[in-house]
């Protein structure tokens, strides 16, 4: 093994700004017994480099404990008994990953280069560190004319840029000439403005010349968490220029991330088309993450951005209740209602197959016609088979019919245990008959009841509960948030030094007191926050509880 290092000099690579000349770059190529997943590596070369000076080489051949192929040997030189008794992988690996570390990885088509070694360090147990990655390939294939090379392949390449050592299919000589090559690209683009590391990922990556004069966009904004919007002011038919909100997102790091819209890491086609008709990015600091989301989530309600896919597929919630009649029976609504009721449910099929589950337990009537107490009307199918007590044809009374309708009423006030009893009866029966199909439909059907009565539980205990302040240690920081009626009132943070306590009171004071209805999303990303591991609740107004027989740790047993 033959090594050269110094001391690393460079800034952190962390900063993808930082310009080309102050880049350390570690050009690497592998010698394998073959390309497929089980193929072995047999030598290792690399050159580290920075601002056109050698600053060491890594070379070793690799045991890789496998045969090695005749026809590899003949490419490569490589034959089993010169890696005979040659250190393994798992003894070479952990040198490379520290020689290398810091540092932008080079190799020529990177993919093949760069799998092998994520796959020895997954193989070893080792984390992948994530270097960047700059494959010689894509560059050329972006800086150099069809005309210029009749093909990309490494030879090629060498010849055309007159490199100092011709490429002979062993690693250290394939990785000088690699680097000679990536010397002649960078020297080729920095003529097309390409004087960063972004701008060559950028440019390796295809970023449209106007998507990167965009990135001005990104100053000024805010290393903070919070929501940022990108906008594009349109003249409206009187000629006045109206704002219209494109995109609503949030991030832990405003500017880090809206930075990334105008580089190759962004790949999403919807972005860059949105990138290409933005005017502008605001930006709102929050003073948690919590108060982020929740800002997100509201200005996509508010906005209707074109390019969030919430906006696009809004939630329609829907709601399972019992009406009020002398016969009762179970109805879908759009609007929460005031009486007993499952949800809300993100869509019609939920709740439908909520419902089945419950007619396997209750010989409640499915029809939607109001049945008079007093006079008889047409049956239903149903009827006529004896799955339903036929109050249309007055073979009961409102009476009789109520210890029905009280039994669905404690299945949505939370006790799922009939629904579990009539289901375990059904399964048995149906698994003794081998049909399994149905078996599974009807399994299917409970489990539906059971997360909505889950979520409808979670979320209207916070919708009825008039206050919850709560706490959650952030290191050395307190994040303080006011509830009301499931609703994010107040956000606010106490740093060190100040006392959380103090600080929560000063919330509940500026908290906001609007009767707004909160989106079902916004109150099950507040439970969410609540539920966390080291929340502490510092008060509360009302009951924040979910009823005991609503719970079933695990569907499976419950039904056995």
């Amino acid at each position: 093994m033959v090594a050269m290092t110094e001391p690393s000099l460079q800034p952190s690579l962390l900063d993808v700004g930082l310009p080309l000349s102050q880049v350390c770059f570690v050009v690497v190529d592998l010698e394998t017994t073959g390309a497929g997943p089980q193929a072995a590596i047999t030598e290792i070369g690399a050159v580290k480099a920075r601002g056109g000076e050698i600053l060491g080489e890594f070379q070793t051949l690799v045991d890789p404990e496998q045969h090695i192929p005749a026809s590899i040997s003949v490419l490569t030189g490589i034959t089993d008994a010169m890696v005979a008794g040659r250190p393994t992988m798992a003894a070479v690996l952990p040198s490379f990953l520290a020689w290398s570390e810091g540092c932008v990885l080079v190799a020529h088509n990177a993919s093949f280069d760069i799998g092998f070694l994520k796959r020895a360090c997954a193989q070893l147990d080792y984390e992948w560190p994530g270097n960047q990655v700059v494959d010689t390939v894509a560059l050329a294939r972006q800086a150099l004319l069809r005309d210029e090379v009749r093909n990309f392949k490494l030879g090629t390449l060498a010849a055309h840029f007159h490199t100092s050592v011709e490429p002979n299919h062993r690693a250290l000589s394939d990785a000088r000439a690699t680097l000679d090559v990536l010397h002649g690209l960078l020297e080729r683009v920095g003529n097309l403005g390409v004087s960063t590391l972004v701008d060559l990922q950028e440019f390796t990556g295809r970023v449209s010349p106007e998507r990167r004069r965009k990135r001005v966009m990104a100053q000024g904004l805010p290393h903070a968490p919070g929501v940022y919007r990108f906008y594009a002011d349109l003249p409206d038919r009187s000629g006045a220029v109206r704002r219209q909100v494109l995109y609503v997102g949030k991030s832990r790091d405003i500017a880090s991330r809206v930075r990334t819209y105008f580089t190759a890491a962004e790949t999403r086609a919807r972005m860059d088309e949105m990138v290409r008709l933005a005017s502008g990015v605001e930006a709102t600091v929050c003073r948690t993450v919590l108060e982020a989301e929740i800002l997100e989530l509201r200005l996509i309600a508010a906005h209707s951005p074109p390019y969030n896919r919430r906006s696009k597929y809004p939630q329609r919630q829907v709601w399972l209740k019992l009406t009020d009649e002398p016969f009762p029976r179970l109805s879908v609504v759009r609007d929460r209602p005031d009486s007993v009721r499952l949800g809300p449910l993100s869509r019609r099929a939920l709740a439908d197959e909520a419902a089945l589950a419950i007619y396997e337990a209750f010989p409640l009537r499915q029809c939607a016609q109001r049945i008079s107490p007093s006079k008889a009307s047409p049956s239903c199918a149903l009827a006529e088979l004896g799955r339903c007590p036929a109050p249309c044809r007055q073979a009961v009374t409102p009476g009789e019919y109520a210890p029905v309708a009280d039994g669905v009423r404690e299945v949505l006030a939370g006790d799922l245990r009939p629904v579990l009893e009539a289901a375990r009866r059904r399964l048995s029966a149906l698994v003794a008959e081998e049909r399994f199909e149905e078996a599974g439909q009807v399994a299917a059907r409970v489990e539906a009841l059971r997360a909505a009565l889950r979520r409808g539980f979670r979320i209207g205990s916070l919708w009825d509960c008039p206050q919850v302040v709560a706490a959650y240690p952030n290191g050395r920081e307190w994040e303080i948030h006011v509830i009301r009626r499931g609703r994010l009132a107040a956000a606010a943070k106490a740093r060190p030094g100040e006392n959380p306590l103090a600080v929560a009171e000063a919330a509940v004071l500026v908290a906001d007191s609007g009767e707004a209805k909160p989106l079902a999303e916004e109150t099950e990303r507040i439970a969410d926050w609540l539920e966390r591991p080291g929340v502490r609740l510092v008060s509360i107004d009302g009951e924040w509880a979910w009823p005991i027989h609503c719970q079933v740790a695990s569907l499976a047993a419950a039904l056995a």
